[in-house]
């Protein structure tokens, strides 16, 4: 038995090996030259990012583009997002097999690529393909950018490294249908995936000359767990697959989701037990015995469901109930995003006096109550009514992600923090995910119950509702000169009139549960350990 522990002990400290030092240290490497490595590789990061919500506000003019059913649309975001969330747990063992600088550089330009190939698409089929790959490359170099911020600073810096990291990652979602809108309307749905292809192309030759971290190790290819590799990809895909498609079709009822969803939980439990007690798995699951990592990932999935939610429900609201365009939808959304970077040097000056727990909880809180400044919403809010409970959102995001990604990653020694890393950005991707099809759920389902709640007191003991039905029978008797097709259209118009107040009741319901979400963390907030930084490995370590 002791032998078979010596054998697993010594499997993990291959599996989990350090940095190679024959490359630079950050101590050996100026600021400047630090600061430019992270700068580039923060480009890739931004538009590997801003790509899942890019196309957001732009669907229907891609699905007119490609002549596409509404159903075949839902996939130009799904299949990226399938794609992505497979990928990002695997980066960290993708980067220790091909190293960190050329995985980043080859996903820089293989995403190009598929831009190119997104932009060119003739049809719906080949669009969904080069999204798919288009979310797998770009996927990986979301994880990478974390590890290489916590290889390069130390101390004040990487305090100062995470939460521009951090700021990035949660402003990209916010701005993608901003930015998507504007592209849109101002020159044609390709230029979404255009505009990708001089700042891919520069990312892809600039890192491998300024990113030296670590050497490829293809030693790790031999008698890696490909097995686990396979459970975690048809796990996830699946996983992703039933989340999204599932409100659209009723979850359950549906014997695709039904399928998808057994097959996500036998691989899901199969990976776990795999990974538990394979010697050298590509996913440090053992770190969630680590409490500021586990808590960090509950956190991190927190502020997935508040990010994605909000900006999936927010630009629905605008177009499904107040009926703007595109453009209109992202000059709404665009306070979230000034306000975020205004809280950028804020919680830079702050995260170095007072301790990120607090910060933590700070940011979690005015979340919290952006969401529930949503509450009182009716029918006719517009930016300006807005603007409160986007500002309380955007200015919580940078206190929510920055100081999760110093109080979970920061603890961690650097020879687990590629796999661990992996791990981190994969929940807040899928608590985005379970975000936006809970949300999709309460929109279908409490629809429903709200309308039948509002025409339970529309009878014929109303007044007010009376007074709406026969001025609007005289005004269309008058016009048209027949009474019955005119009270038939007076009927119709009450009817409409209380499916969107009921809609609107949804939305502010949607809400108050990603609020509730919030509270949960704010109380949880104070079981996180305070972070001492490990110390960087010498290379006689290595």
């Amino acid at each position: 038995m002791n032998a078979v522990a010596a054998t697993v002990r010594g499997a993990d400290a291959v599996a989990w090996r350090p940095f190679a030092t024959d490359a630079p240290q950050p101590a050996q490497l100026s600021t400047g030259r630090k600061v430019l490595a992270l700068g580039v590789m923060c480009v890739g990061f931004f538009i590997a990012y801003l790509d899942i919500q890019i196309v957001a506000a732009s669907l229907q003019e891609i699905g007119g583009g490609l002549s596409a059913s509404q159903d075949e649309i839902a996939w130009v975001q799904t299949s990226y997002l399938i794609a992505e969330i497979v990928v990002i747990p695997l980066s960290g063992w993708l980067s220790r097999v091909l190293s960190t600088h050329w995985l980043f550089a080859a996903s820089a330009a293989g995403f190009t690529l598929a831009s190119l190939l997104c932009a060119t698409a003739t049809d719906i089929q080949s669009m969904i393909v080069f999204r798919a790959l288009q979310g797998f490359l770009g996927g990986s170099m979301i994880p990478t950018v974390f590890t290489s911020s916590f290889f390069f600073f130390q101390g004040k810096q990487r305090v100062f490294a995470a939460s521009i990291v951090g700021g990035l990652a949660s402003l990209a979602p916010t701005l993608g249908p901003v930015v998507g809108g504007f592209i849109t309307d101002t020159w044609s749905w390709q230029w979404l995936f255009y505009i990708n292809v001089v700042p891919g192309c520069l990312v892809a030759i600039l890192v491998p000359v300024l990113v030296r971290i670590d050497k490829p190790d293809l030693a790790l290819l031999r008698g890696a767990d490909y097995l686990g590799v396979v459970l975690l990809a048809l796990c996830l895909g699946c996983l992703e697959y039933v989340l999204e498609e599932g409100p659209r079709w009723d979850w359950f009822g549906d014997q695709t989701i039904t399928a998808c969803a057994w097959i996500s939980g036998i691989t899901g439990v199969g990976f776990i037990v795999r990974n538990l007690t394979f010697a050298r798995p590509v996913v440090d699951l053992r770190a969630l015995a680590i409490r500021n990592f586990s808590l960090g990932c509950l956190f991190s999935f927190v502020t997935g469901v508040g990010i994605f939610g909000t900006v999936y429900l927010t630009p629905l609201f605008l177009g499904r109930v107040r009926g703007l365009d595109a453009w209109q939808i992202g000059t709404a959304l665009l306070s979230a995003g000034a306000f975020q970077l205004l809280a950028v040097p804020i919680y830079s000056l702050a995260a170095n006096r007072i301790d990120l727990r607090w910060l933590m909880m700070f940011g979690f809180a005015c979340f919290g109550v952006g969401m529930w400044s949503f509450t009182p919403l009716t029918h006719d809010w517009g930016w300006q009514q807005l603007l409160l409970p986007q500002a309380f959102r955007g200015f919580a995001q940078q206190f929510c992600v920055a100081p999760i990604v110093t109080l979970t990653l920061g603890g961690l020694p650097l020879e687990r923090l590629k796999s661990a890393s992996g791990l981190f950005n994969l929940m807040r991707n899928l608590g985005g995910a379970i975000g936006i099809a809970a949300c999709g759920t309460i929109l279908n389902d409490r629809t429903n119950l709200h309308f039948l709640h509002i025409a339970e007191h529309l009878t014929i003991a109303n007044a007010q509702a009376m007074n709406l039905v026969n001025g609007v029978t005289a005004r269309y008797a008058a016009l048209w000169g027949d009474p019955v097709h005119a009270h038939d259209a007076a009927i119709k118009k009450l009817w409409l009139l209380a499916f969107r107040e009921a809609q609107v009741e949804t939305f502010a319901d949607a809400y108050l549960v990603i609020a509730s979400c919030f509270i949960i963390a704010v109380l949880m907030a104070p079981l996180m350990r305070k972070v001492i930084p490990p110390k960087s490995p010498s290379a006689e370590a290595h």
